[in-house]
């Protein structure tokens, strides 16, 4: 297949490079794009830096990957796919992989990641696509052992292949030195709130001060949070946004008239 590589922690990150020497030997065609500058928190924003109407791209060779096309792109991740699906950076993907990023991103918190919302543009798309990340929480680790999560990818990869086109897998690794000191791969719901919550800790004329702080309620079982923290690696099938068919909207007598 034809793997477009991307994330949101930029083109010069160290898990970027590993997830791409994962499916380059797996045999797979490998092209990296990935923004110039980090996009963490992006969500799926299309966002791009424009000269004269032109994006700005400028070709890479990348530590490890001799020989592979890569592209430093000044936009976000998902604008990065959706140039990627519509032609322009060589012929469309087959499948989309995002990260490895730094941190977790686990629970209903991953609408706001950039490295899930590349892989939820891409499965918009109609698109394979799987987002892989490191941690236990949304606190980044120091100095990530990148060989973990990497071999959980190779591992997982011949899977991605079977996955229907439009759905995401999003995984979790916990940052452990060795893959042998992960407990195991389990199938999780996303959790409804995480290990960490942001709150506001000051607020004055003007401004707001948000910090992280830890969160004392008990995690949910079965979640990927509560595997994560029990040293579980977590693989979590979700979609991009569709109709909640299932819920009834009275609308059909709504006066949209003009008032007088």
């Amino acid at each position: 297949m034809h793997v477009l590589i991307t994330n949101d922690d930029g083109i010069d990150s160290p898990g970027l490079a590993a997830l791409a020497i994962v499916a380059r030997d797996a045999g797979h065609e490998v092209t990296v794009a990935a923004p110039s500058r980090e996009f963490s928190g992006a969500s799926a924003a299309l966002t791009a830096v424009e000269s004269d109407g032109r994006i700005l791209v400028e070709p890479r060779t990348l530590p490890g990957l001799p020989g592979v096309t890569a592209w430093s792109v000044a936009a976000s991740p998902a604008f990065i796919v959706l140039v990627a699906l519509t032609g322009g950076l060589g012929s469309p993907p087959d499948l989309v992989l995002s990260g490895i990023n730094i941190g977790a991103n686990a629970g209903r918190a991953v609408t706001h990641s950039g490295t899930v919302g590349a892989a939820l543009t891409a499965a918009l798309g109609g698109c394979r696509a799987a987002a892989f990340s490191v941690g236990h929480s949304i606190r980044p680790p120091q100095q990530p052992s990148w060989e973990t999560p990497a071999t959980l990818a190779a591992r997982l990869l011949p899977a991605l292949e079977d996955i229907p086109p439009g759905v995401v897998l999003n995984v979790n690794c916990p940052d452990v030195p060795s893959f042998d000191q992960v407990r195991g791969v389990r199938r999780a719901r996303l959790a409804t709130f995480g290990a960490v919550q942001f709150t506001v800790s000051e607020r004055g004329e003007g401004f707001l001060r948000m910090t992280l702080e830890d969160n004392e309620a008990a995690l949910e079982e079965g979640t990927d949070e509560y595997y994560l923290n029990r040293q579980y690696a977590t693989v979590t099938p979700i979609r991009p946004a569709a109709e909640a068919a299932d819920i009834a909207v009275q609308v059909d007598d709504v006066d949209i008239s003009l008032p007088v």
